[in-house]
């Protein structure tokens, strides 16, 4: 069972939530006010946090840009009935994990729920070896296979594998790609990580052209999604 705190000023959304995510088995706590639900967050105790942006007291970009700048890296799925594409980044970049648009359906709002809990149980696992699809990515033994068959990559291909599928789930933005994968080479520029990437998907990906796994979040960086399903 996990534990899920809902910040939702919408009687009826939360209402619904509440209802929704207790029929799935999850103890859920539900906060209508910005300020309270952010003290109820920096708490701590919660597997998953679900965030509206327009709260009174505190709005959901400040309590998510206060939650990561304190270090809390609790999942957080945000709800935005704005629709458009800046308040999404603006919400990714402050930390957020992903984010579902106003209205919503049932299905897609569990969807989205059940892929953060993944991520949780994802992140407790050594990262000794990983499979995702038709792949198999071997940490210890530096190997990769696809269908069974060895895959060629670079040191930094292997690299920046290793950093997607660590942080999967997770936004990453270029910058932060680049400093982690290339240091301090004054050299590489970003355009370089996204040429890399385009490499990983071409070797790994079942359409490169579609990538189900190692994919762009616009305007952002990449994002690594186990089961896309």
């Amino acid at each position: 069972m996990s534990k899920i705190l809902i910040i939702e000023d919408e009687q009826s959304i939360l209402m619904a939530l509440e209802d929704d995510l207790g029929l799935e088995g999850h103890a859920v706590t539900g906060e209508a006010d910005g300020v309270k639900g952010f003290a109820r967050a920096r708490a701590g105790g919660y597997d998953l946090i679900i965030l509206d942006i327009m709260l009174p007291g505190m709005d959901g970009f400040e309590i998510c840009k206060r939650l990561r700048g304190a270090g809390d890296t609790t999942p957080i799925l945000v709800l935005t009935a704005k629709g458009q594409e800046v308040d999404k980044v603006v919400g990714l970049e402050l930390g957020a994990d992903d984010y579902v648009t106003k209205p919503f359906s049932r299905r897609e709002l569990l969807a989205r729920v059940k892929a953060l809990l993944r991520r949780v149980d994802f992140a407790d696992q050594p990262l000794e070896q990983f499979r995702f699809g038709n792949v198999t990515v071997d940490f210890k033994g530096y190997e990769v296979r696809k269908d069974g068959r060895p895959v060629d990559l670079t040191v930094k291909e292997f690299a920046l594998l290793r950093l997607l599928i660590a942080h999967r789930g997770e936004v990453l933005r270029r910058d932060a790609i680049l400093n982690e994968v290339w240091g301090d080479d004054s050299d590489v520029f970003l355009r370089t990580v996204d040429t890399h990437i385009v490499h990983l998907r071409q070797k790994l990906e079942r359409e490169p052209a579609r990538p189900r796994h190692i994919v762009n979040v616009r305007g952002v960086g990449y994002k690594f999604v186990v089961d896309p399903a």
